[in-house]
């Protein structure tokens, strides 16, 4: 699983020219999920969304988390983070999960984020969308499951 977060002021999504989600102060998440990917990483990379310490405290550093200051989320879903540009100027997204799982993973892991008290607002999976994006900083930062979550034996 991919995440995309983007620390923002707001942001929204329009679906045919109306708007479907939107959201002040909170991240947009770009959402992905690969082939391999089950539930058992939906908890996890949802917690370590919410509890990144990347909105500024008093004093003006990334101290706090979106749960700290009472944040949204918009999520979109997005199989191109699992494209892959390896090979010629066309990028293959043979990466991704197929549609079936990557919608009810990205179900799933909205359920949870909206299950900790966040307002969570959504594109619509597999729908041309449009975004808009007010990057606050700017701060991006990029989750992968497979190597930010602590791996157990």
């Amino acid at each position: 699983m991919k995440l995309v977060l983007q620390r923002v002021k707001k942001g929204s999504v329009a679906i045919d020219g109306k708007i479907k989600g939107s959201i002040g102060c909170g991240f947009v998440a770009l959402v992905g999920f690969g082939p391999n990917d089950d539930s058992s990483v939906l908890a996890p990379m949802a917690d370590k969304m919410l509890n990144l310490r990347v909105f500024e405290d008093d004093a003006g550093k990334m101290n706090l988390s979106l749960l700290d200051v009472g944040g949204s989320v918009l999520s979109i879903s997005q199989f191109t983070l699992y494209a892959s540009c390896r090979h010629g100027r066309r990028p293959s997204f043979s990466g991704a999960a197929e549609p079936g799982l990557a919608s009810r993973l990205y179900d799933e892991f909205n359920a949870i984020t909206a299950a900790k008290g966040v307002n969570v607002q959504t594109g619509e999976f597999g729908a041309e969308m449009l975004v808009e994006i007010h990057n606050d900083g700017p701060v991006t930062i990029i989750l992968d499951s497979d190597t930010d979550l602590a791996k157990t034996k």
